[in-house]
């Protein structure tokens, strides 16, 4: 599993950074290394918040196994 992170940088010098992947994971930064740590911390809220209310996580599906 790898989530890719896209990244522009505005007219106004404000940097974007998106996991298109995840619905919501978008944010704004002042720079395009604080704007990719604050879209993956984003990201991994998302996705926590999607397990905890039992939502599919597709992206996921794989990342655990239960032992029986």
């Amino acid at each position: 599993m790898n989530f890719w992170i896209e990244t522009e940088q505005e007219a106004d010098g404000r940097w974007i950074a998106e996991v298109p992947a995840i619905p919501g994971a978008l944010v704004y930064a002042p720079t395009r290394e604080e704007a990719i740590a604050r879209v993956k911390a984003l990201a991994l809220r998302i996705i926590a918040d999607r397990v905890e209310n039992m939502e599919p996580v597709p992206e996921t599906d794989e990342l655990f196994s239960v032992a029986v």
